[in-house]
């Protein structure tokens, strides 16, 4: 295990070292013209008009592709990685993907940090790192109400179906993200916003943060999605939009059955013939022209074979020295720690899961950038705590009272969880 410190609270983390600390095996975020955080000033510059968020790609992504466009289409399969995508290409359907691989460009682009999907989508869609909007995981302590929330439902992380939510404290998540949002911007530049999702998360509470001003398309299948999408632009030729098409069911593979299964691989296949058969070729002229095709992820994802080892309900000498269960994600997770016993922490962690861990005062991986540079949002260092534990290998922590049926997971720096394909292919 690594735990770098030369006084109790305090590392030699830096910007400048961070990377040297953690390894090889792990990606940092790229933040500064590298990372999904500068797609939405990327599609900005290529609409022509002014961006908001943190900046764009860097020009070697822009440059390539000609510039005003009418339209740009997002596809984000969540959780493939850009590992996954060069192997699935090539085994799958190489036929269709050859040709496009070859008009278009592709290139790893990072996830940020943490690679999550509701940190990583608030990001696409405002621009911004996670240190500014302040959605630090999957599960996140949310001092202003008391309670640690799940950020996806907007509930409490405790409740199963049927429980309350944050709503019935006053929380309004229209008004949650403290920042400008991409459709908003388009609107106000008269350009039109669409996101396709699946039925099941449509007006979902993390839907509703950041998909203002833009009209949602429910869709249930894969054709159902690139019939709708192509419908859309075939009824619009011309106009400007952006269209997102969200698809999240590798994901859900991934956790379920490993990363190594062979059903996310063949629901990728799924989705790629939908895509190929029942929108590209089918498109129009009209409707192809000035049309900008997208894909990407929001992260990539890790096998982590299940290991009662990892379990929190096996380390009571741990939880009593925390105020409240951890928080964030199962491979980076947030500790927050009684007074006093921040070294006592640190030493329990050694102890139990040797070598398994990195271990970081939160705040000095704040300044080190690993979740964006500043401004912070004013809420951020009590949402992150006092540790931070970025997982080794396969390890995790769990720590949910249910059982432990997930054998692939995200939210870390792995490079399988950080990098994830960008390709872009004008039509």
């Amino acid at each position: 295990m690594t735990i770098q410190s030369r006084s109790e609270g305090h590392s030699d983390i830096t910007a400048e070292n961070l990377q040297s600390h953690l390894g090889p095996d792990f990606t940092l975020p790229q933040y500064e013209g590298k990372s999904i955080v500068n797609i939405p000033d990327s599609i900005c510059r290529w609409f022509d008009i002014p961006g908001f968020g943190i900046g764009p790609l860097q020009d070697a992504y822009i440059s390539p592709i000609s510039a005003p466009l009418k339209r740009v289409v997002l596809v984000i399969v969540d959780a493939v990685s850009y590992q996954h995508f060069q192997r699935w290409t090539q085994e799958r359907k190489p036929t269709f993907w050859k040709p496009l691989l070859r008009a278009g460009n592709l290139s790893p682009i990072t996830s940020i940090c943490p690679s999550t999907t509701c940190a990583a989508m608030s990001s696409i869609w405002t621009g911004q790192p996670a240190c500014r909007h302040g959605v630090s995981g999957y599960e996140m302590w949310m001092k202003e109400y008391n309670m640690a929330v799940n950020m996806i439902v907007h509930g409490p992380t405790t409740f199963h179906k049927g429980g309350g939510t944050l709503r019935q404290t006053g929380f309004d998540p229209e008004t949650f993200l403290p920042l400008p949002t991409l459709g908003t911007h388009l609107k106000a530049h008269d350009i039109a916003a669409h996101a396709f999702q699946h039925y099941s998360i449509l007006n979902s509470g993390l839907s509703q943060t950041f998909l203002h001003d833009v009209t949602l398309h429910g869709i249930n299948t894969p054709a159902d999605m690139w019939i709708s999408v192509r419908e859309l632009l075939e009824s619009q030729p011309g106009k400007q939009m952006l269209i997102t098409a969200y698809w999240g069911a590798v994901d859900g593979y991934f956790h379920r059955f490993g990363t190594e299964d062979e059903r996310p691989a063949v629901e990728f296949e799924s989705f790629t013939n939908h895509l190929q058969t029942q929108c590209l070729e089918k498109l129009s002229p009209a409707a192809k022209k000035d049309t900008l095709f997208i894909l990407t992820a929001d992260h990539g994802q890790i096998s982590t074979p299940a290991n009662p080892d990892f379990h929190l309900k096996n380390y009571p000498d741990l939880t009593d020295m925390l105020h409240i269960m951890p928080t964030g994600e199962n491979r980076l997770a947030y500790l927050h720690v009684r007074p006093g016993d921040l070294q006592n922490t640190k030493d329990c962690i050694e102890e139990h899961w040797p070598d398994q861990f990195h271990c970081y005062p939160s705040e000095d991986l704040s300044k080190a950038g690993l979740f964006g540079p500043g401004p912070y949002h004013p809420r951020w260092p009590s949402r992150v705590g006092d540790l931070t534990l970025i997982a080794k290998n396969d390890a995790y922590l769990w720590w949910s009272r249910d059982e432990n049926d997930m054998l692939g997971r995200h939210g870390g720096l792995s490079n399988q969880e950080m990098t994830v394909p960008f390709l872009t292919l004008p039509l």
